[in-house]
């Protein structure tokens, strides 16, 4: 049987909203990685999970990465993905 293809979305609490999609993956959280670097920058990183748990699983490698990259700070977060329209 196939599977569906079905748009995910997700929105972060300062707003963004980020789709993916067209998907038949069984996504259910949306993460990301909000760096800011030495020199003023930021770099985001981010990815989709497909539990709460796989995502949050994702927070130790972030502080790893901040101590050996340097980073002066980041966030990381995680919203929850809802099934959407195109």
């Amino acid at each position: 049987m196939k599977k569906k293809r079905r748009y995910l979305t997700a929105t972060m609490p300062d707003g963004y909203v980020k789709t993916i999609g067209p998907t038949a993956d069984n996504f259910t959280h949306y993460w990301r990685i909000v760096a800011e670097l030495e020199n003023g920058r930021t770099e985001v990183f981010w990815g989709h999970a497909r539990s709460l748990a796989e995502a949050r699983r994702k927070r130790a490698p972030a502080e790893e990465a901040a101590r050996t990259r340097g980073w002066k700070s980041f966030v990381f977060e995680i919203a929850e993905l809802v099934e959407t329209s195109a």
